[in-house]
């Protein structure tokens, strides 16, 4: 799966990057067809402490998958959004073995 990282606003660092990448590789494991993924992290500009955004974009054959978190750290909105991710590519894939 090759994963597309944009940073609009802010230069993100190495190791937020890799985290990123560790984290999405493990969705792998359940559904096998993902094309690729578009993340994107955002600050927004409010005096909230919850002002970190992640989105990712699962590109998977016939379909996108896309969800939005905040939270206050990138970490903490990143594994939302992959746990998020993990329950509804389980449930696709629950899906398409019961067309089967």
């Amino acid at each position: 799966m090759k994963v597309n990282v944009q940073t609009p606003n802010f230069a993100a660092k190495d190791e937020l990057l890799e985290f990123v990448e560790n984290r999405l590789s493990k969705l792998e494991q359940f559904y096998d067809k993902i094309v690729f993924a578009d993340v994107f992290l955002k600050v927004k500009k409010t005096s909230e402490k919850e002002n970190k955004v992640v989105e990712v974009l699962l590109s998977i054959p016939g379909d996108e998958v896309m969800v939005k978190k905040e939270a206050k750290t990138f970490e903490e909105a990143i594994d939302e959004v992959i746990t998020t991710l993990e329950r509804q590519l389980k449930k696709r894939k629950q899906k398409q073995k019961a067309y089967l």
